[in-house]
């Protein structure tokens, strides 16, 4: 008796339909609209106005700095005004852009690294009283800056140092907005664990600083910067009150510029805008690098 042959042939399996690919998500780019455009540039314009409206007077003489209409067109007496600024006997205009720019570079520098010192240890330190001392700088924000004035001036004569640059400086060598500034934005920035893994490496507290703290603090340091160096560039009360009157800062000497019974506007405004040209050039050398760090600051990776 035979026994039936079975069929061994594979059985063919129809697949089942594949699930199709995601499609890849196209980034569409959010449509502006011409009103968008518009209030913008209506913006630029008016924030660009006075400026150009500054170098229109500064390069015209008196006689048509006060006709009616005004002129809004640049002249050609910008070179002779700006000869007579640096020219005049009354005012040492360029001693006094010097001097500005040594107060401001100096107070920069030393805000912005003070600062981060002790917003560092305000953020990431232990230490008894660090509640009452924090609050103790913030209470140095609520004072008027004019309520100092005297008691400032009455040290500085005690120091000897009336009259000089160095009092200009020593007053504002850290500021308690600095220090607050720094101490959020280092709780917020800067994790414990990357402090925690220094300190298993064996670094000291100092060496974490520089080597890990301050490098990360790019956008902070940026940004309070600038604002300390525009700040110290404009001043003019405390300037005005330490300094002799031979070796004053560019507020001040722009102050006597316009100062007696006849005021030489085409001298004003080319003065002014002398005192513009390094403000504006530090924005334009660092306003990128302020911004993308603002940007890299706020993307949490």
């Amino acid at each position: 008796m035979t026994t039936p042959m079975t069929s061994t042939a594979p059985v063919l399996q129809i697949p089942d339909d594949p699930e199709p690919a995601p499609r890849r998500r196209r980034s569409r780019l959010r449509r502006v609209s011409p009103l968008t455009y518009l209030t913008l540039t209506f913006v630029v314009l008016a924030s660009a106005a006075p400026l150009y409206y500054m170098v229109v007077m500064a390069s015209r003489p008196n006689s048509d700095i006060t006709s009616n209409p005004p002129p809004l067109t640049p002249g050609s007496e910008l070179n002779d005004n700006v000869k007579r600024v640096f020219e005049n006997p009354d005012v040492v205009f360029a001693q006094s852009l010097v001097n500005s720019l040594m107060v401001s570079l100096v107070a920069t520098i030393s805000v912005v690294t003070l600062s981060a010192l002790a917003g560092f240890a305000f953020a990431k330190l232990r230490f008894r009283g660090k509640n009452i001392f924090l609050l103790a700088v913030i209470g140095t924000m609520m004072v008027p800056v004019q309520l100092g004035l005297v008691p400032l001036y009455m040290l500085m004569g005690w120091l000897g140092l009336a009259g000089t640059l160095w009092s200009a400086v020593l007053p504002f060598l850290v500021t308690g907005f600095g220090v607050f500034f720094m101490r959020q934005y280092i709780s917020q920035a800067i994790p414990d664990e990357m402090i925690e893994a220094a300190r298993v490496d064996g670094a000291s507290t100092l060496r974490i600083f520089f080597q890990v703290i301050f490098p990360a603090l790019r956008p902070a340091i940026a940004v309070l910067g600038l604002l300390t160096f525009m700040e110290r560039w404009n001043d003019f009360m405390w300037p005005y009150l330490t300094l002799a009157p031979e070796n004053p800062t560019v507020q001040v000497a722009l102050s006597r510029l316009s100062g007696g019974y006849y005021t030489d506007q085409a001298l004003v405004m080319a003065g002014t805008l002398l005192a513009t040209v390094p403000l504006v050039l530090v924005f334009v050398l660092f306003g990128r690098r302020i911004v993308g760090g603002i940007m890299e600051g706020g993307v949490k990776g």
